[in-house]
């Protein structure tokens, strides 16, 4: 695990966070700028001194009650920023070089090839860093963090200067770098899209404090998370490709515990996995299957429990599916009028669901 105990005063903002993270997939820690996310990076790789301990697995690298502190140059971990800050002097090769250099040849477990070929740069090798694109630039800075071998790979805000073809351009990369090299990455954003896309755990914050914590799923399952997330309120869902209907360019997805999504045929494969987004404005409740409906998407369900959203007139309501559950914003006359209260069967409505994939993501109206 990773154990974090940090607290910090300054003019305006106060960071007192307690923390245990897996040492495995992708950490997304997000909130609004100013929650204390790059505060957390930055004294958990040493430059910035908070009072705490912070504890990598068996390595120890802050523990203030017995006087112990590791220099940044002495972690190993990785740092990449908004600004790839890359040697304009240098070609690509010369720059991912100098991140190799820096570890000894007896502690290097990742190779230059494979970290070219997976971030897809081996044509910029020969090219200088002031003739690339922004999403090049990135990728490039993503290879050199992870060529010093890093036990731990920080990455913060990453893509917040770039536009969203070059978003879409760099998530792939960063998530197949993770998975290939199995190295655990905590990935700042202040975008849910981006941490619904890359991230395994979630830890909520605001005002340097966490709010929340767990696996992605399940924290966005809880009712308590989605007013914080305004119009980007929802569930995601792993599922799998169990069908596909070749005429009407259709898949079926079947979701834990039996249910289906039907979406757009992606051309994913029969028993591929894939990660669903169904937000909750695009959900509807319902008392009884509607057959005259253009919404081919209706589940039978459960009411597990409502709760009061950021405006008076709505409320979000958590509708258990099998064995995963969807969120629904409704308006509160809606709710009153179907009567709607916890243990209650409904159908619910999936107007869109957002299909992600290691290198597309769709909205599927069905």
């Amino acid at each position: 695990m990773i154990d974090l105990r940090l607290e910090l005063s300054r003019a305006n903002f106060e960071l007192d966070l307690t923390l245990s993270l897996p040492m495995s997939g992708v950490t997304g820690l997000y909130g609004p700028s100013g929650c204390g996310k790059t505060t957390v990076l930055r004294a958990l790789a040493g430059l910035e001194r908070a009072v705490g301990r912070v504890v990598l697995g068996q390595h120890v690298w802050q523990d203030d009650a017995r006087g112990l502190f590791v220099p940044t140059h002495r972690r190993e971990l990785g740092y990449v920023t908004q600004e790839p800050s890359l040697f304009s002097h240098l070609d690509v090769r010369r720059n991912l070089e100098f991140g190799l250099k820096r570890i000894d040849v007896a502690r290097r477990v990742v190779a230059l090839d494979r970290v070219v070929e997976l971030l897809g740069i081996d044509r910029l090798l020969g090219r200088r860093t002031q003739t690339l694109s922004g999403g090049e630039r990135q990728r490039v800075a993503i290879a050199r963090a992870a060529l010093t071998s890093p036990a731990l790979l920080l990455m913060d805000e990453p893509l917040s200067g770039l536009d969203a073809a070059r978003k879409s351009e760099v998530l792939p990369y960063i998530g197949q770098l993770q998975r290939e090299l199995a190295i655990p990455v905590i990935f700042v954003s202040h975008s849910i899209d981006e941490v619904v896309r890359l991230a395994d755990h979630l830890v909520l914050m605001d005002a340097g404090r966490v709010v929340a914590d767990g696996p992605l799923p399940e924290m966005l399952a809880r009712l308590d998370v989605q007013s914080p997330l305004g119009e980007d309120a929802g569930v995601v869902l792993e599922a799998a490709v169990v069908e596909r209907d070749v005429p009407w360019q259709l898949a079926r997805l079947e979701v834990a515990g039996g249910c289906s999504l039907w979406v757009r045929d992606q051309g994913a494969a029969l028993g591929d996995k894939v990660r669903l987004r169904v937000l909750a404005c695009d959900v509807s409740l319902a008392r009884s299957p509607h057959s005259d409906s253009s919404i081919a998407n209706q589940l039978p369900g459960c009411v597990e429990a409502i709760a009061e959203d950021t405006h008076a007139a709505l409320l979000l309501v958590r509708v258990r599916v099998g064995q995963s559950a969807l969120v629904a914003r409704l308006t509160r006359r809606s709710a009153h009028a179907l009567g709607l209260t916890p243990g209650m069967a409904v159908w619910a409505q999936v107007k869109t669901v957002a299909l992600i994939e290691p290198s597309t993501a769709v909205a599927d109206p069905c």
